[in-house]
């Protein structure tokens, strides 16, 4: 049985962020793997299951613009929110008009993506779930079909969601743009490929009811081409480096 499935993904903006960017937000050319696997589990995810993108198309042209945003200079602290659960009366809360900042960012906008994935299972299980390759693929194939999702699916960051995920049978690919075709093979030099956390997403525990995870992680860097509009992963991932 095939598990491979190929979408459309269009968005009015997207800001797939540049790690070595400090200070202000860039976004990558095109969106990293990691990205679009977090897209996906929007959609569904499980334990059980990992997606693997295998192929990139990029429909639109590559068009940045700049905004400015508001953002918060710190997050809630973990310790904090641990603090008052133990009854301590530590205060979690980050005032927004106390945190509030300013920063720029450079995003893509008008962006449309074809999608060529494919899942694996990973074989952690649950006490009580029956993990069948079968009942994932048809999980995964009604959402999609159904346009179902049960956290709002974004290109990147939550503030630029997708606009719209369509299930295709093939792409398309005379509609790609004459601007991404005059690129030829264009290299778009090292960038992320996915954050890899030091546990592989299974828990330290067998207790599903204490779920304990590693958050230790390292990113993962690959230098894909472009050719005629498509980025083949597959064909790059294997050269990937830390």
């Amino acid at each position: 049985m095939s598990r491979g499935f190929k979408i459309m993904a269009k968005g009015d903006y997207a800001l797939f962020t540049r790690p070595e960017m400090k200070l202000e937000r860039v976004s990558y050319d095109v969106p990293p793997p990691g990205a679009l696997e977090g897209m996906l589990k929007s959609v569904y995810w499980k334990p059980a299951i990992r997606y693997v993108i295998d192929k990139i198309i990029i429909f639109n042209p590559i068009n940045f613009v700049n905004v400015r945003r508001n953002e918060l200079k710190d997050k809630v602290s973990f310790l904090k929110v641990k603090s008052q659960m133990n009854g301590k009366g530590s205060d979690p809360c980050i005032y927004t008009s106390e945190e509030r900042t300013q920063r720029a960012s450079m995003l893509l906008k008008d962006v449309e993506y074809g999608i060529e994935f494919h899942f694996e299972m990973t074989g952690i299980r649950s006490d009580r779930d029956d993990e069948d390759e079968k009942k994932h693929y048809n999980i995964i194939k009604r959402r999609l079909e159904k346009g179902q999702y049960f956290r709002l699916p974004c290109f990147g960051c939550s503030e630029f969601p997708v606009k719209s995920i369509e299930l295709v049978e093939d792409f398309d690919f005379s509609r790609i743009s004459s601007e991404i075709l005059s690129m030829g093979d264009y290299d778009f030099g090292f960038m992320s490929y996915r954050v890899n956390f030091e546990d592989d997403g299974t828990k330290i525990t067998d207790d599903w009811n204490s779920h304990v995870f590693s958050d230790k992680a390292v990113t993962e860097y690959y230098r894909p081409h472009m050719v005629g509009g498509i980025i083949d992963i597959q064909k790059y991932k294997e050269v990937r480096k830390c």
